[in-house]
C-alpha cells in the first residue's frame, strides 16, 4: 500500500505541534531563568573581587566567569542584602543608613539619581501593589484600547486632574509607557491586576473569564469599589 505522504507530513506537523505547546513554557522559562541570571552575575560577580582572575575565569581576555562562581557571587549578595535588612532593623543600623542617605544626597548629580530611585523603590515597598486598579486606555491611537495600570493622579496647570498610567508592553510587562489621560477618557475595569499581568504575559491566551473576571466595565456607581480579591 503506497505511502500517503500528506497525512504523513499532516501528522508530524500535529505532533511536532503538540510537543511545541507541551515543551514551551519550560523552554520560555529557563531561557528567562538564564537571561535574568547572566544579567544579574554582571553585578554580582563584583564580589569576587578578593579571588584571582584565573581562578573565577577561563582562560583569555575579557571571559565570562565560570556559571559556578556566578551562583556563588549571586548567593553572597543575598546573603549580604539579608545581613543588611537584618542590621537595619535596629537603632544604629537605622543611624547607618539615614547617614548613608545624607552622605549621598549631598553628591551632585548622584543625588538626583539616588533620590529618584529611593521614591520609587519606596513607592513599591510601602504598598502591596503600586498599581491601584486597571483600565482600559485609548492607545497607542483613539480608535484602539489597551490594558493599563493606574499609578496616581497628577494635575495639569489648568488644574484639571489626570490619570498617570502605566501601559506595559507584552509578553514582557517591566518595560512600557507612562501616559497621562483624563478621567473621561478611561474605562476602570472589573480585574485584578494579577490577571490583567496574567493576560498580558500570555498574550491574551489566558483569559481573565478563567478566574471569574471579564474586559467589561463596573457598573454604574463603583467607580470607586475597590478590586476584586
Amino acid at each position: 500500500m503506497p505511502l500517503d505522504e500528506n497525512n504523513l507530513l499532516n501528522r508530524w506537523r500535529r505532533n511536532f505541534l503538540a510537543g511545541l505547546a507541551i515543551t514551551l513554557p519550560g523552554i520560555i522559562s529557563l531561557a528567562l531563568a538564564v537571561w535574568i541570571f547572566r544579567n544579574v552575575s554582571n553585578v554580582t560577580d563584583i564580589l569576587l573581587f578578593f579571588l584571582p582572575k584565573k581562578l573565577t575565569h577561563p582562560p583569555g581576555d575579557d571571559t565570562p566567569t565560570y556559571w559556578y562562581w556566578s551562583a556563588l557571587a549571586l548567593l553572597l549578595a543575598v546573603f549580604l542584602i539579608c545581613l543588611v535588612g537584618q542590621y537595619g532593623r535596629y537603632y544604629f543600623g537605622r543611624r547607618a543608613i539615614r547617614w548613608t542617605d545624607q552622605t549621598l544626597m549631598r553628591i551632585p548629580l548622584l543625588n538626583k539619581i539616588y533620590g529618584a530611585i529611593k521614591q520609587v523603590n519606596e513607592s513599591f515597598s510601602n504598598n502591596k501593589s503600586a498599581f491601584q486598579h486597571v483600565v482600559l486606555a485609548p492607545f497607542p491611537n483613539p480608535n484602539s484600547r489597551a490594558i493599563g495600570f493606574v499609578t496616581g493622579e497628577q494635575n495639569n496647570l489648568a488644574g484639571e486632574k489626570l490619570i498617570v498610567v502605566f501601559i506595559p508592553t507584552t509578553p514582557i510587562p517591566t518595560s512600557g509607557f507612562l501616559l497621562l489621560y483624563a478621567e473621561r477618557d478611561l474605562t476602570r475595569l472589573d480585574m485584578p491586576v494579577a490577571d490583567a499581568i496574567k493576560f498580558i504575559i500570555s498574550l491574551g491566551a489566558i483569559s481573565p473569564e478563567s478566574a471569574g473576571h471579564n474586559l467589561s466595565p463596573l457598573p454604574p456607581g463603583s467607580a470607586n469599589r475597590p478590586p476584586a480579591p
